[in-house]
């Protein structure tokens, strides 16, 4: 997230009341998860195992729980609550504003587009020409939809990130200023689940279609012409190439990438990144034809120990 105008760092020290180390003026132009941070950002980090991933970033202010050395060109925060103090700027930052209306005034809405009843549209929501949302679709706030996109009933674009820091009084909840972004000629059925990003955004590539009730968790990135059949469930933080095929009940973990053209058969566990081009079935995930052989196999196995009697 960048915030509306450039902070120094100072002020930022300020909000959140810890020292710091670097220049009063250092500028400060947002804030940012590791995986999607640049320069002028504020990236966070609170375990010694993710320190110099943190401090050789792209990101030029790091909120850090050690006095360490600050590496040359960036600037420091210190605070004993990395975590706590993150969620503080997002609460200044982006603070959560109650609707008082179904459509938000702050929301823009293209030519032609059609909102059927009982729809809800946030605050800052800018939705495309020629949309059609039926009813009871809900769209939170800052939430961007591109033209010709078709949203169906009971759908939910920008729910929280499912990203939480145990603590010994429970779980803490890393708050979510991101945002879901909906290129044009998507297509997302009905019950589907699209959270924002933690910081940046979630996105789905233009003219991919989503079948119903299919989950997307935070900063995911599907790509453009996609396919993806109902009950699939995608984890946060993933990287889905163009033109993928995900058939129903698919389920991956985070962080991972699926290449352009891949094929993923239904009912598979996606553990790690495959390749693209490729058809792949099963958990642990296997290229098809493999995978196939391997079962086909299986069923030898009394035949192979009834010879062996």
């Amino acid at each position: 997230m960048k915030f509306p105008k450039t902070h120094t760092l100072k002020e930022i020290a300020e909000i959140i009341g810890c020292q710091y180390v670097g220049a009063d003026d250092f500028p400060v132009e947002g804030m940012n998860e590791i995986h999607v941070v640049t320069p002028g950002d504020i990236v966070f980090v609170d375990h010694p195992k993710y320190y110099d991933k943190a401090l050789e970033s792209a990101a030029t202010i790091v909120l850090i729980n050690k006095e360490v050395e600050c590496p040359v060109g960036k600037a420091l925060l210190i605070s004993d609550d990395p975590f706590r103090d993150f969620n503080t700027l997002t609460k200044h930052f982006r603070p959560f504003v109650p609707a008082s209306a179904s459509i938000s005034e702050s929301s823009t809405i293209g030519e032609g587009t059609i909102v059927q009843p009982n729809c809800f549209i946030g605050n800052h929501v800018t939705i495309g020409k020629n949309c059609l949302l039926h009813a009871n679709v809900i769209v939170y706030d800052h939430t961007v939809i591109g033209d010709n996109v078709i949203i169906h009933s009971g759908t939910i674009l920008g729910a929280d990130a499912f990203y939480y820091k145990k603590r010994t009084e429970g779980f803490d909840q890393l708050l979510s200023c991101g945002r879901v972004v909906i290129e044009d000629n998507v297509g997302i059925g009905a019950l589907c689940t699209i959270d924002k990003g933690v910081t940046g955004d979630t996105t789905i590539g233009a003219g991919t279609k989503i079948d119903n009730q299919v989950h997307v968790g935070h900063d995911t990135i599907i790509g453009k012409k996609c396919l993806i059949a109902s009950q699939t469930g995608i984890a946060g933080c993933v990287i889905i190439e163009d033109e993928v095929t995900m058939w129903g009940q698919v389920g991956t973990t985070s962080g991972i990438t699926i290449g352009a053209k891949a094929v993923i058969m239904g009912q598979t566990g996606v553990t790690k990144s495959v390749e693209g081009g490729k058809s792949y079935f099963g958990t642990p995930i296997e290229e098809s034809r493999e995978k196939l052989k391997q079962l086909a196999n299986v069923k030898k196995i009394p035949e192979i120990l009834n010879k062996l009697k």
